[in-house]
Parts: C-alpha cells; structure tokens; sequence
C-alpha cells in the first residue's frame, strides 16, 4: 500500500509543497511588518524594522512574537499620536495580536491544539490585515509636529 511513497522525488515535492505553504506567507507577513516599522519615524519606533526577522528562529519565534507585536503597537501609536491620526486605541492592533500570539501558543495542547490552530490562523490573517491597513495610513510623509497634548507611548 505504501510502496514507493518516501521515494526522492515525493519527499522533494512534500519539501517545496512545505516552502509554498508556510516559509514564503511568512516572508510576506515579516515584509508588511518591516514595511510598518520602516515607516514609522525613528524617534516613534520602539524597534527596529530589522527585527521583525528574528521570527524566523524556530521557538524562540513563539516568545518573540509577543514582544514584536507589542513594540509595533507601541511604534503605530507613538506615530499616530505625532502625525495626530486618530485612533480607536492608544496602541493599535495589540490585543489581536497578543490574542494571535497565544492562540499559537496554545497549540501544542493536545486535541484543543487544533482548534487554536484554526483561530490563530484567522487571527493572523486579520492581524496581517490590520497592520497593513495602519502601514497604509502613514505611507506618506507627514511633517514632525506633535498634535496638542499628545504624548508618545514609551
């Protein structure tokens, strides 16, 4: 029933099928969030653009991947509250991001992994979404003047 299945040629077509379906929606994802960051100005950032690229080492990405999502809400707000866009919350896109973060988290929890594994997904989707939305919104340049009685996010 199995014969000839772990022939050379199926296990290269599993290897690039595996490429197609994570390594390069991940590089796109890592792209907009470097994209984000690259356009918040310096003195908003809490990060560097750079740094979105440590999400590529394995499982220390599951730790870093709260970090990451925090320091860009804190960069989008810091930005917001220079250009003075308004916002629906002082650091955008952080609670679906923390929500994203653990629900991948919790997949390796036997049997409910897989659930959370379908949430995660949809929560990446829209948190993708979202940040390119907000990258969108600062694309263009803006003149550094602080609106009044704003205050960045440290």
């Amino acid at each position: 029933m199995f014969e000839g299945l772990f022939q050379p040629f199926h296990l290269l077509m599993v290897l690039f099928l595996s490429i197609f379906l994570f390594i390069i929606p991940t590089v796109f994802y890592l792209l907009t969030l470097q994209k984000t960051l690259a356009r918040c100005s310096e003195q908003s950032r809490t990060t560097s653009p750079e740094s979105v690229w440590l999400m590529l080492i394995p499982f220390f990405n599951l730790v870093y991947h709260f970090i990451l999502v925090s320091a860009i809400a804190r960069s989008l707000g810091n930005e917001f509250a220079r250009r003075g866009i308004v916002s629906e919350d002082a650091e955008p896109a952080k609670s679906l991001g923390i929500a994203m973060c653990v629900l991948n988290v919790c997949t390796v929890i036997p049997i409910l992994g897989l659930l959370c594994g379908l949430a995660g997904l949809v929560c990446w989707i829209l948190y993708w979404v979202k940040i390119a939305d907000y990258s969108g919104r600062i694309a263009f340049a803006f003149p550094a003047t602080p609106i009044q009685g704003s205050q960045p996010l440290s």
